[in-house]
């Protein structure tokens, strides 16, 4: 497949050449003539390292579910139409029953290993604190290559601080499927667990670090904690909730990651630090889609928009998140990297997904866009 009429994004800018590719991976630039994308912007594919939107397609209302099959399939079309080729889908394994629970966690992990998706979809295991009667499931999930990233959670406390107020209490009870009592109960019989948190975490980190895994501590609130955190070995500081934390993560070299719908939206929605001010700082590393897919296309664009050179923009949603999540085959547009693409037409600084191109077959292709001629390989 040969990419032509294209505006190349790699390491050293915008080259206007026409690009090959051959066996799923890039070949590199040539002059012979291709699929004419008509002076498109030829971009890496979006790497993204921590979506929870897929939850809705799981269960679109509270208490209302699906099969995960239907599920994941409905999730990867909305992951190609964005332009995302790898997802780490944030599967939260807690002890709430439910979305969250050990019945989602196994439908998961059997529903993703059957590999016949075009988007790779990976597994960013977001290990709730509490959850200690599941420690030894989850690390030998690990031990098995079904989790490709860890991050240390706990919303427990959270959780049960909340249970006073009824409207969230009730949003709880109706996501694990179960009463209020009958959530309350559990929820104060997990948090009596204090105790058992360490060697459980202990146990997981194990597993995490003879994987070789990438680790993250998730909102961090302090700097004591991102070094509590990092000497456990998690290198990625995700979600930090204060300046000083991001500061302090950056000044150890670690990747900081923040929601790319702070940054379309111009604000937490949390109120807390704005990704965008962070990013144009250097204090903000990777985007995240956290729980809207298309803001990791729109966001780098309004970052360029305000000032942030392209590259230096797009490196948030692909080679630093491909970095972080030590993914040494993707991220860029080099020969012999992955062929993760996608073309964009940018139109009065706002993107339009024209291709996405995963690992050199065309994965999806807007409405009213012409198709390459001849024989291209099609994604399953």
């Amino acid at each position: 497949m040969i990419f032509a009429n294209v505006r190349v994004l790699t390491a050293d800018g915008l080259v206007e050449r026409n690009l090959a590719v051959a066996d799923g991976r890039i070949a590199g630039f040539t002059d012979a003539p291709g699929w004419d994308l008509r002076g498109a912007l030829l971009l890496p594919g979006i790497v993204d390292i921590h979506g929870d939107a897929f939850e809705r397609q799981l269960q679109p209302r509270p208490g209302v579910s699906f099969p995960v099959d239907l599920a994941l399939a409905e999730t990867e079309r909305q992951l190609l139409a964005n332009g995302i080729t790898t997802a780490f889908h944030g599967v939260t394994f807690s002890w709430e029953p439910g979305l969250r629970g050990i019945g989602m966690w196994r439908a998961l992990l059997a529903a993703l290993a059957q590999d016949r998706f075009a988007c790779d979809m990976r597994v960013h295991l977001r290990w709730e604190a509490y959850n200690i009667d599941a420690a030894a499931e989850a690390a030998a999930a690990i031990r098995a290559g079904q989790v490709h990233l860890l991050a240390y959670n706990d919303h427990t406390p959270s959780i049960v601080k909340k249970l006073g107020d009824a409207a969230t209490a009730a949003k709880y009870a109706e996501r694990a499927g179960m009463s209020v009592d009958a959530f309350r109960e559990v929820a104060l019989a997990a948090s009596a667990r204090g105790t058992d948190v360490e060697a459980a975490r202990r146990m997981v980190t194990q597993a995490a670090r003879e994987a070789a895994l990438p680790m993250a501590s998730h909102d961090d609130a302090t700097v004591e904690d991102r070094a509590f955190f990092r000497a456990l070995g998690a290198a990625i500081c995700e979600f930090p909730m204060a300046e000083a934390v991001a500061i302090a993560a950056r000044e150890a070299d670690e990747a900081v990651v923040m929601g790319a719908p702070n940054v379309v939206r111009g604000r937490s929605h949390l109120g807390w630090a704005s990704a965008a001010a962070l990013a144009r700082r250097g204090l903000c590393t990777v985007l995240a889609s956290d729980y809207y897919y298309p803001c990791l296309l729109e966001a780098p664009f309004g970052l360029a928009g305000e000032g942030m050179p392209l590259a230096e923009a797009w490196a948030l949603v692909s080679s630093n998140p491909a970095c972080a999540a030590r993914l040494a085959d993707r991220g860029g547009i080099a020969p012999g990297l992955r062929a993760d693409l996608i073309a964009v037409a940018a139109q009065n600084g706002a993107p339009r997904l024209l291709a996405t191109i995963a690992g050199g077959r065309l994965a999806w292709l807007a409405p009213g866009i012409e198709p390459p001629a001849g024989d291209l390989p099609a994604a399953a």
